[in-house]
């Protein structure tokens, strides 16, 4: 079974050669080799790295730089600028880059994220990704429905969604109802230009290792979105605060809620489809 991560971020530290824009309560560090020895360690072959928006913001040159480093384990997502009106070609010089996999948006209730489905900065890079052929990352939890009537006005662009589309949390606890959205997350599977990442989910839990309460919630969404378009992902460094990188693989690898031929659609098959990418270790 190829085990393939749909999100993972990696860093440099915080330094005047390539600041942050905002620190998170992320490690000091995690670098594109330290990112590769926590997914041998596990028994991960390859992964999604989107560039950090929150660090690094639309400049995706250390995912360059790692994917270089290492171009058998990664697939490189560079966030786009809808306010950039020349967005058509910053994708279309993102599709020429060794690895690239993807772009992303962020559509949440965040000052600067919260757009209108009708943005004309959206549809910019919408109909871009279209002609350059390349999927459409979208975060647009706790903001769903705008997600939703964006991904129903685009019915010819590819997308894939972050983290359930569902909020999680920083740091523990996890919300008293944390599953509040999955309505929503359930309706949204009926768009068949989308698939969904099941990333982060271990974060949702309010019970300790192994995080048993994540399963029931879970097969909802496997039922409605079919193990064919569900993307098993970990969304560290995001989820450092709650979960450490082998404690969001192992209960996925582990479960028994899980036939073996669901879990290598989970765990890779999905995620390469989605993103016509599949890693080559060695």
């Amino acid at each position: 079974m190829t085990i393939i991560d749909s999100q993972v971020h990696a860093y440099e530290a915080n330094t005047p050669k390539r600041p942050w824009h905002n620190v998170p309560n992320w490690p000091d560090h995690v670098t594109g080799d330290e990112m590769v020895a926590a997914m041998d360690k596990v028994g991960v072959d390859g992964a999604i790295f989107i560039s950090a928006f929150s660090m690094y913001r639309y400049d995706a040159s250390y995912a360059v730089e790692v994917q270089r480093a290492h171009p058998g384990r990664f697939g490189i997502v560079k966030p786009v600028d809808p306010d950039d009106p020349g967005v058509d070609d910053v994708i279309a010089e993102w599709k020429r880059t060794p690895g690239a996999v993807g772009i992303r948006i962020m559509l949440t209730k965040e000052p600067g994220r919260d757009r209108a489905p009708t943005d004309p900065g959206l549809a910019r890079i919408l109909r871009a990704a279209v002609k350059h052929d390349l999927p459409v990352n979208i975060l647009c939890w706790g903001n769903v429905d705008v997600g939703t009537a964006l991904i129903d006005r685009h019915p010819d662009t590819r997308f894939i969604i972050d983290h359930l589309a569902i909020l999680q949390p920083r740091t523990p606890p996890a919300p008293p109802q944390p599953w509040a959205e999955l309505p929503k997350v359930l309706n949204l599977a009926k768009r068949k230009n989308a698939v969904i990442k099941v990333s982060g989910a271990c974060t949702l839990s309010r019970e300790p290792y192994p995080f048993p309460d994540i399963w029931d919630p879970l097969a909802r969404v496997f039922d409605a979105w079919g193990f064919d378009r569900c993307l098993w992902g970990t969304d560290w460094t995001r989820a450092y605060a709650v979960v450490n990188y082998e404690h969001a693989v192992a209960p996925f690898l582990k479960t028994d809620r899980l036939s073996d031929s669901e879990r290598a659609i989970l765990m890779g098959g999905a995620c390469a489809k989605a993103y016509r990418w599949s890693p080559k270790k060695g």
